[in-house]
């Protein structure tokens, strides 16, 4: 499914479509809270780390699924990758090849079994905070310093899959993006669960050095916070002279590819976009196209391997 989201969940605060949408999101959460009482969890021997949101999507999980995995690593901990099966997020899923091995499944609890059959000792799941059907070890709910949680409404009327106050049953939360709005996010979190641990990243570029500083550049993504990559590539001094959103997951067209071209033409730039979308990209100019690759940056990194260890 490629989601464009409505322009006013991420409003400060509710509008007279949100109100609109409130009973459904209450029938919703009514249905998801007998669901999620009377599901029996399944409880394995390797342990899991759920890396999960409640706002939907453009958190940073895949970031700090990454992250996590390496911090393993090199600590010779035989850990590995856990999605749930979507057609629509073959980019994502790519990624997570390239960084270490892959289990992918329909049911998220068949991927982590078959881990465990060839002897993984940990399954980090990039999604399913949601998926009550498993009793993870290490839970870590993410949200975007700049969305943070939009009008704070549950799906349809506003982006959260849960109530923010659900937060009280957790125990860490990442805030991931540019470093923005970080005190007035954390009271927001410490009034719900004073006793959470509240752990940060910030996005950093690791190929900077591809690019000059003096190009101009026509930047586009279909990733879940368009706006959070545009805010990276111009806090790393690069010239964006102007930005194309397209809906996460987004599968591009030739005929997309060739507008931005065209575009990019007409104001005399460079093409950029992020290493999701650009793996996505299937054109006979792909190599038209710049990506910016970045990482996560976790700044308290020696309080999170703590946790994880």
């Amino acid at each position: 499914m490629n989601l464009k989201k409505p322009k006013f969940w991420d409003y400060k605060k509710p509008n007279i479509v949100a109100y609109i949408l409130t009973p459904i999101a209450l029938l919703i959460n009514i249905f998801q809270f007998l669901n999620f009482k009377f599901k029996n969890k399944n409880k394995l021997k390797i342990k899991t780390i759920c890396v999960g949101n409640f706002y939907l999507g453009g958190t940073g999980k895949t970031s700090l699924s990454i992250k996590i995995n390496k911090i393993l690593k090199q600590r010779q901990i035989r850990a590995c990758f856990v999605k749930k099966k979507y057609e629509d997020q073959i980019d994502e899923q790519n990624i997570l090849k390239n960084e270490g091995n892959l289990f992918v499944n329909y049911k998220r609890i068949d991927a982590i079994s078959q881990a465990e059959k060839e002897n993984f000792e940990v399954a980090i799941c990039d999604d399913g905070l949601q998926d009550k059907s498993i009793d993870y070890d290490l839970k870590f709910v993410c949200f975007n310093t700049l969305n943070w949680v939009g009008n704070g409404l549950t799906l349809p009327a506003g982006p959260l899959r849960e109530k923010l106050n659900n937060l009280s049953q957790y125990e860490h939360v990442f805030l991931n993006g540019n470093l923005e709005n970080i005190e007035e996010i954390s009271n927001e979190i410490n009034k719900i669960n004073p006793k959470i641990n509240i752990h940060l990243g910030k996005y950093e570029p690791i190929n900077l050095n591809e690019f000059k500083s003096d190009d101009k550049y026509l930047i586009f993504s279909g990733i879940g916070n368009h706006n959070t990559f545009v805010k990276m590539v111009k806090n790393y001094g690069l010239n964006v002279l102007a930005d194309i959103e397209f809906p996460d997951h987004y599968k591009y067209s030739e005929n997309d590819m060739n507008k931005i071209m065209d575009n990019a033409n007409k104001l005399n730039c460079e093409i950029l976009t992020t290493e999701k979308d650009f793996v996505r990209i299937d054109h006979p100019n792909k190599n038209k196209f710049k990506f910016l690759k970045s990482e996560l940056k976790i700044i308290d990194e020696e309080k999170l391997i703590k946790y994880l260890l």
